[in-house]
């Protein structure tokens, strides 16, 4: 790995510095090439800079901004008030190549509109979208998007989710010409809304992409696909719900342990097996959702993150950083693009 550089929003998110600072000490410890710069309120930061022993590190750099976009922000004051926001100048630190990545905990509808305005869309992209990984049952990764950032999309617009969704998969993952389907109410061709038949139409008709058809909810996890499109109303819904049994499974199995003597017991003897299979189901272990489609790396974490979490984001960068996703993106639509013409 050659040297790079993220810009981290420091003061996003429900907790601010208090995370973003000591996730920063875990990964200039983890990554010796990686460069990083803390963006926020320098009144807020330097005493934790201190406490976590950074005021001195080589790695690491400060820059001040004076405002914060708070998460119930809406998007227009992002835009047009907060002109010296940590939000910002992290994303500007991207667009004059100071940075390669940004990092933001912040107000989800800010960063996207931040982030279109100073960085633009991809040629060929008419909307980022938000994708993250899921386990799934065969041991690897199955990405999902978009998550929340574009509510309702048109046919097209599910094709470049699908486009972009397969890049990131095959240079992230390393899948050879992953599998992608649409999410829907049915696997039968003529189940769904127009929206999403009109998109499978498109997607069967182009061969730069492997799609495979329909899939439901309950394959979510199955492995039968590497990236599953939808929606950003559909594909929030599902990933919320999907956070949520993931802790209803794991409050439950704890509660049935400490039933009696016996079921702790073996939950004593079972500690070695379980340990690891509930670290997996950890939303934490996925946090760090990519703002895919744009002309540099964004990446999105939990606003409620805590410091382990934001670590993951910022993994998650590093990732993009290396196999240099957006020019990846570029190239796979011009071969879309060739094929239509021809």
């Amino acid at each position: 790995m050659h040297d790079l550089t993220i810009a981290l929003d420091a003061m996003g998110g429900d907790f601010g510095p208090q995370v973003s600072v000591p996730a920063a000490q875990q990964a200039l410890n983890l990554f010796p090439q990686l460069h990083l710069i803390l963006v926020g309120n320098l009144a807020e930061i330097d005493p934790l800079i201190q406490q976590y022993h950074l005021l001195q590190h080589p790695r690491l750099r400060l820059i001040h901004a004076s405002e914060n976009v708070a998460m119930n922000d809406k998007p227009l004051l992002a835009l047009r008030g907060l002109k010296d926001s940590s939000m910002r100048v992290a994303l500007n630190l991207v667009k004059s190549g100071d940075a390669q990545a940004c990092v933001s905990s912040g107000n989800t509808g800010a960063l996207m509109a931040l982030s279109k305005t100073i960085l633009k869309v991809l040629p060929g992209i008419d909307r980022p979208a938000l994708i993250t990984a899921l386990p799934n049952i065969q041991g690897g990764h199955t990405y999902l998007l978009d998550l929340g950032a574009n509510i309702s999309c048109d046919a097209d617009t599910l094709f470049q989710f699908a486009l972009m969704g397969s890049v990131l998969s095959e240079k992230v993952e390393g899948q050879a010409f992953p599998k992608i389907a649409l999410l829907n109410v049915g696997e039968e061709e003529t189940k769904g809304n127009d929206q999403v038949r009109r998109a499978a139409q498109l997607l069967s008709a182009c061969s730069q992409i492997n799609y495979t058809g329909f899939i439901e909810g309950h394959d979510l996890f199955s492995g039968k696909a590497d990236v599953i499109v939808a929606d950003g109303f559909v594909g929030n819904v599902t990933l919320k719900t999907c956070e949520g049994l993931a802790k209803l499974f794991k409050q439950q199995l704890i509660s049935s342990i400490n039933q009696n003597w016996f079921t702790r017991c073996v939950g004593f003897l079972l500690k070695p097996s379980l340990k690891p299979q509930l670290a997996h189901m950890n939303p934490d272990l996925y946090n760090g959702a990519s703002l895919i489609g744009l002309r540099g790396i964004v990446i999105k974490s939990h606003g409620s993150a805590q410091s382990k979490a934001f670590l993951n984001a910022i993994k998650a960068a590093i990732k993009e950083i290396e196999r240099q996703v957006p020019a990846q993106i570029t190239d796979k639509l011009e071969a879309v693009l060739l094929e239509r013409d021809s």
